[in-house]
């Protein structure tokens, strides 16, 4: 399911952007509700040049009031870094540089989030709309990571091979681990990735978990979850942490048909069946809480290795104001939990 088309936001007050977003999240989401799905699919074919286009403009404008950006490892027009399938942006906190042995200014080599946009979107959209997501890293000390999607034939809006049922053009599984062995070249440390990811992308986020548990060492899905036909069984262990909103209409908690010959898949469905392949002794939580905030959340940890975590809040298909800073604060815990993570070919 489509997130909405990034707007680039640089004005220096945060309160302002979060309170734009929201209001931008909630006409996206009217939007994809009550229009047809074919309708505005084709709609959707000319959207992404005019946002582009606004995206330019507002960067121009970003620049003449001294908004600041996080700088990136890939010098160049684009400052895309090029792999086998594709491309992606690598940003680094400011005054950071990429080197093959660690990352300058820093002795060390960096955490990172890799994150998925979703359908339609762009990593160039991520770093104009989100500026909550790319500033909020850069603050912590993390990299940013941000993979580009590609468009099916004869369409524009770029996806995921999230596993629905139908071919895809790319394997994103070699995809995303050229990449990660990219990143590793340039300051990124592997043992300390976390892969994250927005509706659709949230989607590829439970395909790489269940697939392959070992490609990074935690998975922090938004608004994404598994796709009919859902897996038999998922691989562990694992460490994920998903949220979602009650109110998503988009991607709802239950899943929907999209147009005849597609279904999203149920989201507590999918949290059970990777349970089992934790082998979690129990079903029901080891540790439940509803909070004042309106948020629900949900523990298990008695699995044989990995656990899974749940927090549901009062929104739609957005990502929360405080969601990254919940998941780095959940991320880090989860890199103290052993003296050595798990690791994928570092």
């Amino acid at each position: 399911m489509p997130s909405r088309p990034a707007r680039h936001s640089s004005r220096p007050r945060a309160a302002v952007d979060r309170l734009s977003d929201r209001i931008w999240d909630r006409i996206w989401d009217g939007l994809w509700d009550r229009l047809p799905v074919r309708r505005f699919g084709r709609l959707l074919r000319w959207l992404p040049g005019a946002w582009a286009l606004a995206a330019a403009l507002g960067a121009a404008l970003g620049a003449v009031l001294g908004a600041a950006a996080p700088a990136s490892a890939c010098p160049g027009s684009e400052r895309f870094c090029t792999v086998e399938g594709g491309r992606y942006l690598l940003l680094l906190p400011e005054g950071v540089e990429a080197t093959g042995t660690g990352a300058t200014g820093t002795g060390a080599r960096l955490p990172a989030m890799m994150y998925l946009h979703g359908w339609g979107a762009s990593p160039q959209g991520v770093v104009n709309g989100r500026r909550q997501l790319v500033d909020g890293l850069a603050a912590r000390g993390y990299a940013l990571i941000l993979p580009q999607g590609v468009a099916r034939a004869g369409r524009t809006q770029r996806d995921w091979a999230v596993r629905d049922g139908r071919p895809h053009p790319r394997d994103d599984l070699r995809f995303l681990d050229a990449i990660l062995a990219d990143a590793a070249t340039r300051g990124v440390d592997r043992r300390r990735v976390v892969l994250a990811g927005f509706s659709r992308g949230g989607s590829m986020v439970w395909d790489v978990a269940c697939a392959r548990p070992d490609m990074v060492r935690a998975y922090a899905p938004v608004a994404g979850a598994f796709w009919e036909p859902m897996p038999q069984r998922c691989a562990g262990p694992v460490d994920l942490f998903h949220t979602h909103g009650w109110g998503d209409r988009v991607v709802p908690l239950e899943g929907r048909p999209i147009g005849s010959a597609m279904m999203q898949g149920d989201a507590f469905a999918s949290l059970d069946l990777m349970r089992h392949g934790q082998g979690c002794t129990a079903s029901q939580p080891d540790a439940a809480a509803a909070g004042a905030d309106l948020r629900w959340r949900r523990s298990w940890t008695s699995c044989r290795a990995g656990r899974l975590d749940l927090t549901l809040h009062p929104g739609g298909h957005v990502v929360p104001d405080d969601w990254l800073q919940s998941a780095l604060t959940w991320f880090e815990a989860r890199l103290a939990d052993a003296a050595e993570p798990p690791t994928a070919g570092n």
